[in-house]
């Protein structure tokens, strides 16, 4: 057993300090890196555009629900600071989906951001559901922002990438 670790050490104090455990996950790197494609000139991805009109859709809901007098506050002392918050979230939005829709970085990391929120809240409200109906819905929001998640992932990296990288790292 003690050989064995020391000669994994002396291996390890052969290998350069920077290629240590890394070198497989650096090469999966490199090669997702090089099957990017940069996005051609008004191009927008799917996800992105997908999160732009879910935002636009969110954004309508809300101010909808404000208009018509629903603000989910608790008591009327709380009213003008819940539509205060919902007018609030709905410019939010409106500002998510506008960039979105022009394929900003910014827009796309604020809506990530928004889902990121939206799981954390859904899971956190599946511990408190009270029926099965609470229960499906909380998972559909998970499954659907999750999916719109992970989508988005790869459309923020060819949303950064200027150009074709003409040189290996």
């Amino acid at each position: 057993m003690a050989r064995s670790r020391k000669r994994r050490r002396q291996a390890a104090e052969r290998a350069p300090a920077g290629d240590r455990g890394y070198s497989r996950s650096r090469a999966k790197d490199e090669a997702a890196r090089a099957a990017l494609q940069p996005l051609a000139p008004g191009e927008r991805p799917t996800a992105v555009t997908v999160g732009a009109v879910v935002a636009a859709v969110l954004a309508a809901a809300n101010l909808i629900a404000v208009i018509v007098g629903w603000d989910g506050a608790a008591g009327s002392d709380d009213r003008a600071r819940a539509i205060a918050g919902s007018l609030l979230v709905t410019g939010l939005l409106c500002a998510v989906a506008w960039g979105m829709w022009h394929s900003r970085y910014w827009a796309v990391l604020g809506m990530q951001t928004l889902l990121a929120l939206t799981l954390i809240a859904a899971a956190l409200g599946l511990v408190t559901a009270e029926n099965a109906a609470a229960m499906l819905v909380l998972v559909a929001i998970l499954v659907l922002a999750g999916t719109l998640f992970w989508f988005m992932v790869k459309a923020m990296a060819r949303i950064q990438m200027p150009e074709r990288p003409s040189r290996a790292r």
